[in-house]
C-alpha cells in the first residue's frame, strides 16, 4: 500500500509539472536563458561570469548538455566592438574550428572577425542578434548569445580554453594592454561607476577600430 501511495504521489507531481510547463520549450533547447552574473564576476570593470569558459580571443563558452555548447562574445569584446551595424554568423551545419574565424562584425564600412572558442558543427544561430546586432553589446551573456555547437570531442577542445583559475589575470592583462595602447579608454571604462562605456573606441578615430579589435580577437595578421 505504501509503494502504491508513493507511485501515485510521484506521478501526480509529474502530471502537475506537465500541465505547468506544457507548450513551453525547454530552456536548454531555446538557449534564451541569460547567464547569471554578479558583481563578483566583474574584472577590471568588465563582466566575466565565473560559470563560463573563455577563449583567448574573447569568446565565451557554456556547456548546455552533453556535447552541446553555447557561445558568444564576452563583454570586453562587445564593448571594444561597440555599436556594430551587422553581424555575420555561420550557417547551421557548418563546421567551425577552435581558434579560427567564426563570425564577422561590421561597423562604419569596416569589418573585424572573431574566432570560435570550440570545434564542432553549428546547430543553431541566434537570429535575433542577426536582426538586432545591438543585442551583442546590450546583453552579451543573455539575448546576445551567438550560436550553439555540437562538440564531438569536448575534452580535447576545452583543454585549449583559459584555465578557470587564470581568467581574472587574463582579463586584467587585456584591459591594461588596451589602456597602454589607447589611454583614453581608461576614462571610457570608468564613465559609469567603473563599468565600461557602451563603445570604448567611439570618438577616437586614431584608435583604428579594425586594427585594435583584431589584436584582441586574435584575427590580425
Amino acid at each position: 500500500m505504501t509503494v502504491i501511495l508513493v507511485l501515485v504521489t510521484f506521478f501526480g507531481f509529474v502530471l502537475f509539472d506537465w500541465f505547468l510547463h506544457r507548450g513551453k520549450a525547454p530552456a536548454v533547447a531555446t538557449a534564451n536563458e541569460p547567464v547569471r552574473v554578479s558583481q563578483i564576476d566583474r574584472i577590471a570593470g568588465f563582466l566575466a561570469p565565473d560559470s563560463l569558459r573563455y577563449h583567448a580571443g574573447h569568446a565565451w563558452l557554456q556547456r548546455e548538455r552533453r556535447n552541446i555548447a553555447r557561445t558568444g562574445a564576452d563583454e570586453f569584446a562587445a564593448a571594444l566592438a561597440g555599436d556594430i551595424s551587422k553581424i555575420d554568423l555561420p550557417k547551421p551545419g557548418q563546421w567551425v574550428r577552435q581558434g579560427q574565424k567564426a563570425w564577422t562584425l561590421h561597423r562604419n564600412g569596416e569589418t573585424t572577425d572573431m574566432v570560435s572558442p570550440i570545434e564542432g558543427e553549428v546547430i543553431e544561430v541566434n537570429q535575433e542578434v542577426v536582426k538586432n546586432p545591438t543585442l551583442l553589446r546590450d546583453d552579451p551573456y543573455g539575448r546576445g548569445w551567438l550560436m550553439t555547437v555540437n562538440v564531438p570531442d569536448e575534452e580535447s577542445t576545452t583543454r585549449n580554453l583559459i584555465p578557470k583559475n587564470l581568467v581574472r589575470n587574463w582579463m586584467r592583462e587585456a584591459v591594461e594592454r588596451l589602456y597602454a595602447m589607447q589611454p583614453e579608454t581608461a576614462y571610457a571604462t570608468a564613465a559609469d561607476g567603473g563599468e565600461p562605456a557602451r563603445d570604448l573606441l567611439a570618438g577616437m578615430p586614431e584608435a583604428e577600430w579594425q586594427k585594435v579589435t583584431q589584436q584582441f580577437f586574435l584575427t590580425g595578421e
